[in-house]
């Protein structure tokens, strides 16, 4: 480990489709689920691009269908990216420039605390840590890369 892959722009690595494999370790209760599925980062008008991501979710043996949807917008830096909740809300920024970006997001009295990292150009990962007083868990996410899209919007 160590070796990352800098990426001078985030936007333009991220678009396309990725497959999607995250658990999910609860460090309080000792449980552990997981998340399958894809995500698809699609061109937004206006600039950036649309965070999709489907599949199913397992917790306690039990499976569900799940999905979350987030914007990717151009950072105040080229290259980085502002990343918002579907309704606008801020959740965090996002650098890749080095290939490893460490971000915070206060959610409530939670904090969460992101790590990404590049691998190589189809291959990256998170791995958020959510500590407070009602969770206590480690998503571990690894995107591999299914198709790239080309000639996302930068800025309207």
């Amino acid at each position: 480990m160590g070796e990352f892959r800098p990426v001078p722009d985030a936007l333009d690595y991220l678009a396309g489709s990725w497959r999607v494999e995250r658990s999910v370790r609860d460090l309080a209760g000792g449980e552990y689920g997981g998340f399958s599925g894809t995500t698809v980062f699609s061109p937004l008008d206006g600039g950036g691009l649309l965070h999709h991501e489907s599949g199913t979710f397992v917790w306690r043996g039990v499976p569900r269908p799940a999905e979350r949807t987030l914007r990717f917008l151009p950072g105040e830096t080229p290259g980085t990216a502002d990343v918002r909740f579907a309704d606008g809300r801020p959740f965090h920024d996002l650098d890749l420039s080095s290939g490893r970006h460490i971000t915070d997001h206060p959610c409530s009295a939670d904090r969460y605390r992101g790590e990404f990292t590049v691998r190589d150009a189809d291959h990256w990962r998170t791995v958020w840590r959510v500590h407070g007083p009602a969770k206590d868990l480690v998503l571990t996410t690894d995107y591999v890369r299914e198709d790239r899209i080309t000639g996302y919007v930068r800025e309207g």
